[in-house]
């Protein structure tokens, strides 16, 4: 722990039922993320505003709101953005599943919320070292990144704990340190890419969702899937679908059909709920989707590149 100046302390309250660790679940890294940190009942986050690093502190508050306690120059930025981030902007209205395991899952949790953060690159790079490999793998690159070129976080935090790295600071990882991070060629230019353009990417949260994942795939590197795992955390983006995950279609399947599915078929059964596509994978994950798929067969090894 490190000390601090006084913190900025605050309530808030939202449109609708919120629980706030599930809500914000997503946006956590791997178990050993060094910007997420789960504690009790509390989640502690590090994140850089356009104003500064920002330490935060959410505790529930009641079945609508949070109490938050923030540090750092980005605290009142931040305190802002809590009503977006606790899903004040998702509005589940018209959300009307037909499939019994998705009525009873949206029975059960009824306070889970897509959040928004509003932070692309935040979101953007830690989906880009998730492409085409195992998770266990792009968390462990994110936290050797993050460790190793991010800031100190604020306040009070828990121990390792730090604020992911500038557009500026990736700019300038070098690729050898990229290499250290198995972190391939090809993921590495996408995220110093995606750097030296983060001023107008951060700008794509001013857009509707839909526009602003099109205008992400435009960029070399950029795809359908990584612009939808943006757009889930960055845009509250409660119908980005995450077509090409590589397990997502068979939990889709497995969970509502009791048979895997390929993307096409997940895509057109999943059609009829618009807008609320994510928003129905998110419910099937809480309610124990992943323990549908059956256990079994050899797993694929994870692709080691630092021998190469």
């Amino acid at each position: 722990m490190t000390s601090t100046a006084s913190p900025l302390d605050t309530r808030v309250r939202v449109r609708w039922p919120v629980h706030v660790s599930s809500t914000l679940r997503p946006l956590q890294r791997g178990p050993w993320d060094p910007c997420h940190r789960a504690d009790g009942n509390a989640v502690w986050r590090a994140s850089r505003m356009n104003s500064g690093p920002v330490t935060y502190r959410l505790v529930q508050d009641g079945a609508d709101g949070a109490r938050c306690t923030a540090w750092g120059p980005g605290s009142a930025e931040l305190v802002d953005r809590l009503p977006a981030l606790l899903g004040d902007d998702d509005d589940p209205t018209g959300f009307a599943p037909e499939h019994p395991v998705l009525v009873e899952a949206h029975r059960r949790f009824p306070a889970l919320r897509i959040p928004r953060t509003g932070r692309v690159l935040e979101s953007l790079v830690p989906a880009v070292l998730e492409q085409r490999v195992h998770g266990v793998a792009a968390f462990a690159s994110w936290r050797r990144l993050v460790t190793r070129f991010g800031d100190p976080a604020p306040g009070p935090a828990p121990d390792g704990m730090r604020v992911p790295p500038s557009a500026e600071v990736w700019r300038r990882v070098p690729s050898w340190e990229f290499h250290r991070a198995n972190v391939d060629p090809g993921r590495a230019r996408t995220i110093v890419r995606c750097a030296q353009l983060a001023d107008r990417l951060e700008r794509l949260a001013d857009d509707t969702p839909a526009d602003a994942r099109r205008r992400l795939r435009s960029v070399p590197g950029i795809g359908v899937w990584t612009a939808a795992e943006v757009a889930q955390r960055a845009f509250g983006d409660a119908d980005a679908l995450s077509v090409g995950d590589y397990h997502l279609a068979t939990v889709v399947g497995h969970a509502l059909f009791g048979s895997p599915l390929d993307d096409a078929g997940m895509v057109a059964r999943l059609e009829y709920l618009r807008p609320h596509r994510y928003r129905a994978v998110r419910l099937l994950v809480a309610a124990g989707g992943y323990g549908a798929v059956p256990k079994r067969g050899p797993r694929t090894p994870v692709t080691d590149h630092r021998g190469r």
